[in-house]
């Protein structure tokens, strides 16, 4: 029964992170690139402030959950949701290193104003989007894969 709460957790917070990750990629950077770049600017700083809790709670409850499940279960089902749990915190660090300065440069432009290279660098953030988000939705896919085996391995003895 544990195991099937964990597996549960594992599925809704990574479903959530694909999810909204995927949302961000399918419709705001589009948006983004869509509308004057002030306005952009300011959006786009808004959003990542309140984005901020949300989103990293995500990526952790997601990597958290995932890798508790590599270490109750053995076989392929720990494999299966070990490669979660480590994309999850792929998706984190990709977050973290990549997204986030770029972020904080955009809130000091949405202040003051971009500089002439800010679609280069604007380009570098959607690439980080972009890879964070195959990493949710890869990690979202191999817990689907997780809970669609017909048989789970007994859990490992306490």
């Amino acid at each position: 029964m544990r195991i099937r709460l964990v597996q549960g957790v594992a599925l809704l917070s990574t479903g959530a992170l694909a999810g909204a990750f995927g949302y961000g990629a399918a419709n705001l950077v589009p948006t983004f690139n869509a509308v004057p770049l002030d306005m952009r600017l300011s959006f786009h700083a808004q959003l990542m402030q309140m984005n901020g809790i949300t989103m990293q709670g995500a990526m952790g409850m997601s990597a958290l959950s995932a890798l508790t499940l590599a270490a109750m279960t053995r076989g392929a089902s720990r494999w299966l949701a070990a490669g979660a749990g480590l994309l999850a915190v792929a998706s984190f660090l990709i977050t973290r290193l990549g997204n986030v300065p770029i972020n904080g440069r955009i809130k000091q432009w949405a202040a003051t104003s971009a500089p002439a290279d800010h679609a280069e660098i604007l380009a570098r953030w959607e690439a980080f989007n972009y890879a964070r988000t195959g990493a949710a939705f890869a990690a979202f896919a191999l817990l689907i894969l997780l809970s669609l085996r017909r048989s789970h391995p007994a859990p490992l003895a306490a």
